[in-house]
This record gives C-alpha cells, sequence and structure tokens, in this order.
C-alpha cells in the first residue's frame, strides 16, 4: 500500500463518478433514515398511518430498509470501492465516462423503481418484500458492468500486489449478483404485467430467502464494508494494517463460513432440524473471523491511540469497528436455539439488526465520507470538524437509545410470551406485552431522530466543504 501512495502523484485519477455517487449516498441516507423516523413514530403512536394505503407501515417499512440499504449503503460501495481500486492500484478507473454514468444513473433508476414498488404495493412479496422482476432486469446490466470496470481497473494495476480491501470488495460484487439473481427467480406473468410467480414456492423458498437474506448481510454489509475498514482506518491513522496475514486469514475464513449460515433464521420451522443445526453451527463458527477483523482494525490504531482525541472521523471509524465486534459477538449467540426461542419475533432481533446496520455500516459510512469529501473535491480539510464531533455524538446518542430500547423490550416480550401462570395458560395477553412496549417505541423514535438529525449536520457539512473557497 504504501508504494501505491508514492506512485498516486503520478496518476490522474478520475474522482467525476465517485463525486456522483458521495452526493447520492448522503441524500438516499437522510431519505432512508427519515422513513425510518417515520415508521418508529407509527409503531409508537399507530395514529401516524392515518388513513392512507401508501404512507402505512407496511409500505414505508420496505422503502426504509432498501433505501437505508441499498440506497445509502449501496452508493457508499460504489464511491469507496471505486476510489480504493484506483489508489491502491495506482491506476485511473477503467472504462469511458459514458459507461461510469450508465452504472450511476442505472443504479439510481433502480432504487427509485424498486422504492416506488413498495409504496404502490408491487413488489415480490417476501421477507424483504424484493422488487418485481422488471427492477431486476435493469440492475444485472449495471452490475455487471460494474463488476467489468472494477475488474479491468484490477487487471491494470502497477502495484504487483492486490490490497487486501479490493479482495472483500470484489467478494461483495460476485457474491451478492449470484444471491440477487438466485432469489429473485420468477416468470412474469405476462410481459406486459407487473406480477410474476416465484421459481421455488413453501420451504425451499423460506430457505433461498434466508440464504440470500443473511449473505446480503454477510457479502453487501459486511464484506464490502470490512474493505472500506481496510483501507480508511489505516490511513486515517496513518499507520500501517496491524496484521496483513490477519487480513487475508479473514477473508478466506469469513467468505467460506458466512454462506452456510443463513439457515439459523429458520429455528422451529418446518425446515429440516438438521439444516437448522448446520446453520448455527456455522454461526457459531463466524465468531472466529469475525473477531479476528474486528482485532485488526482497532490494533491498526497501535501507536496511534491519541488521534482519537483530536480527529473525530477517525472516532466514526473505530467507533464502527467497535460495533462490528459486538454486533458479530450478539449475532451467533442469538443463532443458539435455545437463545432464538427467546429472541425470535421479538424486538431483541431488531435492536441486533440496528446495531450493526447503524453502529457499523452508518458509521463506517460517515467515516468514509467524511475523509472522500475533502479529497475528491480539492479541499485542505472539511468545514468544521466541531460538526463532525457534533454528528458523532448526535449518531453515538441516537445507536444507543434505539438500540438498548429495542434489547429491553425484546428481551421483555419474550420473557412476558413464555410465562404461564398457574392454570397452565399464558399470564401476558399480545395487549399486555405492547403495552409495556410503548414507551420503549418512543425511546426507540427519539434515537431515530438523533440519528437523523446527525446526518443532516453532515449533509451541511458537505456541502460547505465543497463551496469552500479556498482550494488544497
Amino acid at each position: 500500500m504504501a508504494s501505491s501512495n508514492n506512485n498516486s502523484l503520478a496518476v490522474d485519477y478520475n474522482y467525476n463518478i465517485i463525486k456522483l455517487f458521495t452526493i447520492a449516498a448522503t441524500f438516499w441516507g437522510i431519505i432512508g433514515f427519515l422513513a425510518g423516523v417515520v415508521i418508529a413514530s407509527q409503531m409508537a403512536f399507530p395514529i401516524l398511518n392515518f388513513d392512507i394505503e401508501y404512507t402505512s407501515f407496511g409500505r414505508l417499512r420496505p422503502l426504509h430498509t432498501s433505501t437505508v440499504i441499498f440506497a445509502f449503503g449501496g452508493n457508499v460501495l460504489f464511491a469507496t470501492s471505486l476510489f480504493v481500486i484506483q489508489r491502491t492500484s495506482s491506476a485511473r478507473l477503467w472504462g469511458p465516462d459514458f459507461l461510469h454514468k450508465f452504472i450511476f444513473w442505472g443504479y439510481q433508476i433502480f432504487i427509485v423503481i424498486a422504492g416506488l414498488g413498495y409504496v404502490f404495493g408491487v413488489t415480490q412479496a417476501k421477507e424483504y418484500a424484493e422488487p418485481e422482476w422488471y427492477a431486476d432486469l435493469l440492475l444485472l446490466p449495471v452490475w455487471i458492468s460494474y463488476f467489468i470496470v472494477f475488474v479491468m481497473t484490477l487487471k491494470n494495476r502497477k502495484e504487483p500486489h492486490i490490497y487486501v480491501a479490493n479482495w472483500f470488495f470484489l467478494a461483495f460484487i460476485v457474491t451478492f449478483a449470484v444471491l440477487h439473481i438466485v432469489n429473485n427467480l420468477s416468470i412474469p406473468l405476462r410481459i406486459d404485467s407487473t406480477k410474476s410467480y416465484p421459481l421455488f414456492g413453501g420451504v425451499q423458498s423460506a430457505m433461498i430467502q434466508w440464504w440470500y437474506g443473511h449473505n446480503a448481510v454477510g457479502f453487501f454489509l459486511t464484506a464490502g464494508f470490512i474493505g472500506i475498514m481496510y483501507y480508511f482506518v489505516p490511513k486515517r491513522a496513518d499507520r500501517p494494517v496491524y496484521s496483513y496475514r490477519l487480513s487475508i486469514l479473514h477473508f478466506w475464513s469469513l467468505i467460506f463460513i458466512y454462506i452456510w449460515a443463513g439457515p439459523h433464521h429458520l429455528h422451529y420451522t418446518s425446515l429440516p432440524d438438521w439444516v437448522q443445526t448446520l446453520g448455527m453451527t456455522f454461526s457459531i463458527m463466524l465468531w472466529m473471523p469475525s473477531w479476528g477483523g474486528m482485532i485488526n482494525g482497532i490494533m491498526t490504531l497501535s501507536g496511534a491511540w491519541d488521534k482519537l482525541r483530536t480527529d473525530p472521523v477517525l472516532r466514526f471509524l473505530i467507533t464502527s469497528v467497535a460495533f462490528y465486534g459486538m454486533s458479530t459477538f450478539e449475532g451467533p449467540l442469538m443463532s443458539i436455539k435455545a437463545v432464538n426461542a427467546l429472541s425470535h419475533y421479538t424486538d431483541w432481533t431488531i435492536g441486533h439488526v440496528h446495531s450493526g446496520a447503524l453502529g457499523w455500516v452508518a458509521l463506517i459510512s460517515f467515516g468514509a465520507l467524511y475523509h472522500l469529501v475533502p479529497i475528491l473535491w480539492g479541499k485542505k480539510d472539511l468545514y468544521s470538524n466541531k460538526l463532525v464531533n457534533t454528528h458523532f455524538w448526535l449518531a453515538t446518542i441516537g445507536i444507543v437509545l434505539y438500540t438498548v430500547a429495542m434489547w429491553i423490550s425484546g428481551i421483555s416480550q419474550g420473557l412476558m410470551l413464555r410465562t404461564y401462570n398457574e392454570m397452565g395458560n399464558l399470564q401476558y395477553s399480545f395487549i399486555d406485552v405492547l403495552k409495556a412496549s410503548h414507551p420503549l417505541y418512543v425511546t426507540r423514535a427519539l434515537g431515530g431522530i438523533f440519528f437523523l438529525s446527525g446526518a443532516c449536520v453532515m449533509a451541511y457539512n458537505f456541502y460547505k466543504t465543497i463551496n469552500l473557497k479556498t482550494n488544497n
């Protein structure tokens, strides 16, 4: 990596497309977080559902999840991967500008079409409410083009070795393509119809759905963002990766084990028991590579811990790695059947998901974007590091309020719904459980407001940074 930095001055990098993805990530992040605040408020105050089907919880929930994951997270991954592949390869981004613009605008159009499908109720009606077949067809050439641009840039590298971040980015690109194609196999009702029939049904459909669902987490929300960690943490700390050998071990063990863990989402269902146990076993095995990567990221700061006091951007990055460690401890724990009997179908799962999504994915995304913006627009620094610090604390407070509330709510729900009276009947009704959860739902909405406010502060900081008159 050091040699790529020495050669970087002689390379005319293409930042135009990365600027677009950076702006899009910021925009979609605010939209996705806003949708999250709305649906959290609807859960706390059902009257906010109104009498409009398009703004009901059932329509806005998949809009929120997909916007945050694929619109915000996806644009962050496009921006960072296309930046890192150039910088670590000492090679200009391969391909003509029109191909890069096709990738960008094709992906944004896919997001809009999918989002409108959620609002109007035109989806495949699976767990993740995937968009219909025509949106899938649009994404296919966009993703293939992205893969070609990434691989050809890698092929043209001037560095002898492929930096480890690029291994993770490549695994994310290839694996997610396979996941998306298999999970969305369907037969259109007619060529002029928005409706389709899935190729698989019953327990086979459930198995494929959670093979996709857990590995979308594993490769889209984990492998891709680990690629971000392995570039931006060493870069921001101005230190080499703690152990390059450990990073390679992290890569190969993670991609082998993760692909088998999906069945743990289907404990106590009609899925064969041996498949459930297989998923649980591989989930527990994930502790090792996940914590190996977490330790590698945090120990990269060895000799540079003082930077955490002065650099709020590095604080974002390291805090995200800590959340990665916590989430990858909690996930395998919740996959154990005895624990899953308590946690599944409760808000504990929601708390776990958001500790990973907000604490790991969003925080490392914010840190990477803060690092990118001055470089992309040729500025000496961000407009205000104080605003970065403000954003950090708003986001952290929001995450803590959200996740702690959902942990308490989830464990309470699990315990109340398995408590029996002396007659052998359930002691608490569903309404009793819901009443106990209500103040925690209000707390969750408040946490979401804090988190959204932080993202708005970031957007303002970016706007002022881009419009600074002093160039580097």
